[in-house]
């Protein structure tokens, strides 16, 4: 670790006294030099609202003590919600794009299997769930983003039909724009028989002559409705 942590998320949190050790021990230590005295700030995943500080009151060569000072309610959330529809990819690009969803801000992202999607992509939303930790905890963000699976665009849009679509169009997403639900294709676009499907919603694009990959699409969608 070699990044400043928000808070270190730890399922101890709440207790009066805490007891740190290995990779954690080195990174307070010996990275951020921390010492006797300083306060710390620590969340529980069980209780992710509640902010629990502490002072360390003890350290030695493999371990330091902690001991609970305060407690409060601070909830960390984008103040807009934004679901994205996904069309599946190899998830090492789905991986290395997600700390930056989750600081942005993004609520939730459905994973469809396009026509253009390969089955062999396989999505471990454990692995995910690990990835966002180190995000959350740098960036001080309190939700995790949730994750589902639909197996075809059609069902995804008839239990969402208000979606918008990210893909060519003459409707360039203005400053101003806002909704909740938007369907971003896999490598190469949607298939003819989708286009079709889709005709019936909004479509739109950004303003930009070049062609995004997928995840770059994902990513300034969210960042042109959130931020």
């Amino acid at each position: 670790m070699d990044v400043t942590l928000i808070y270190i998320l730890n399922e101890d949190a709440s207790k009066a006294i805490i007891t740190m050790k290995g990779e954690l021990h080195k990174y307070l230590i010996k990275v951020r030099r921390h010492e006797v005295g300083d306060v710390l700030s620590l969340r529980n995943q069980v209780d992710m609202k509640t902010l629990y500080q502490y002072e360390i009151t003890q350290v030695d060569s493999k371990s330091l003590e902690l001991t609970l000072i305060s407690s409060s309610i601070q909830e960390v959330k984008s103040a807009k919600r934004l679901h994205i529809a996904w069309c599946v990819i190899d998830s090492k690009s789905i991986e290395k794009v997600l700390p930056t969803l989750s600081e942005i801000g993004v609520e939730k992202i459905s994973f469809i299997y396009c026509k253009r999607s390969q089955r062999n992509f396989k999505l471990d939303f454990k692995r995910f769930e690990r990835i966002l930790e180190a995000s959350m905890q740098q960036c001080g963000r309190t939700t995790f983003i949730e994750f589902d699976t639909y197996d075809t665009i059609e069902l995804f849009i008839r239990e969402f039909p208000e979606t918008k679509v990210f893909d060519f169009s003459d409707n360039v997403l203005k400053e101003s724009s806002h909704f909740q639900t938007v369907l971003i294709g896999c490598e190469g676009g949607f298939s003819k028989d989708e286009k079709l499907f889709l005709s019936s919603q909004e479509v739109f694009r950004l303003d930009t002559p070049m062609v995004l990959r997928s995840e770059s699409a994902v990513v300034a969608v969210a960042s042109k409705l959130l931020l």
